[in-house]
């Protein structure tokens, strides 16, 4: 074979390994010797302008670099991103950030499972309205690990909640929600089938509502285990139930502090400065 040939097979494979997904599992981008393209932040030149104080800091746990995000009911506002005024999915932060006035931005993060193309695949309400149902099948994935949950709320009031305890008992649709999973804490304990600290590690994110009503979010700087991840939430930030958001593709936009990260994402978890917090 001539090496035009072998350079022009190579390239088919590659991009072939971008196409396919598991139902359920993110689309990962990769390189074109098939690599995972590597995340991580690519933060602007400078914080964006009247952005005021962040609402994310940087911690450590168990020697894992992690950037922890609080939304305050008091002073915040949560909804859902996914698609432009074209009617596309955004597909990255960048994209929904030039849709957006920055300064009304606390921070938006990547907001749960979706398919290759872009839109989620499970329960999903935007501004009021439902654009996904609830989906409690069985398949193969992160989002398949039963329980997965979700991520919702109207209002100052946000919770997660394992998917069939959401179908059961709750009967008003949220101005918000977002499915993912799996679940990674379950009443203070952690998903049955998560590991205390197990082999898989990758950059994750996640989320929990604390007993005060703050959503805390965190999203690791550096590969970290499920078990870790969930332990920090349990350990650290006292949330009982936590719900992962994605691996790989975990991205987070800090105005105040300039960062954006890339990366191919689906549905968008924004949280706003509401108008009071927003004018100080």
């Amino acid at each position: 074979m001539t090496r035009a040939a072998l350079l022009a097979a190579g390239l088919i494979f590659a991009l072939s390994a971008c196409s396919e997904a598991p139902a359920g599992d993110a689309v990962v981008t990769v390189n074109l010797d098939g690599s995972p393209v590597t995340q991580g932040s690519s933060p602007s030149p400078t914080p964006s302008e009247n952005a005021g104080p962040s609402a994310c800091r940087s911690v450590t746990f168990e020697t894992v670099a992690l950037t922890h995000c609080i939304a305050d009911p008091a002073t915040h506002a949560i909804t859902m991103a996914n698609l432009g005024a074209d009617k596309q999915p955004f597909g990255s932060l960048s994209a929904f950030a030039g849709s957006v006035d920055p300064k009304r931005i606390a921070f938006a993060v990547n907001g749960g499972m979706y398919g290759d193309d872009l839109k989620p695949i499970g329960y999903y309400v935007q501004n009021g309205e439902r654009l996904g149902e609830l989906n409690r099948a069985e398949g193969d994935g992160n989002f398949y690990m039963k329980p997965n949950g979700v991520f919702f709320g109207t209002g100052t009031t946000w919770r997660v909640l394992g998917s069939n305890t959401f179908f059961e008992t709750v009967g008003d649709r949220p101005d918000f929600g977002t499915q993912s999973g799996p679940l990674l804490l379950i009443d203070g304990k952690l998903h049955p089938e998560i590991q205390d600290d197990g082999p898989s590690k990758a950059i994750r994110n996640g989320v929990g509502v604390d007993a005060a009503g703050k959503a805390h979010f965190v999203i690791s700087d550096a590969p970290i285990s499920f078990g870790q991840l969930a332990r920090f939430f349990r350990d650290e930030l006292k949330v009982s139930t936590a719900l992962y958001l994605d691996g790989q593709v975990s991205s987070l936009w800090d105005p105040a502090k300039g960062r954006q990260d890339k990366g191919r994402v689906g549905p968008i978890i924004v949280v706003t400065k509401r108008e009071k917090a927003a004018a100080e």
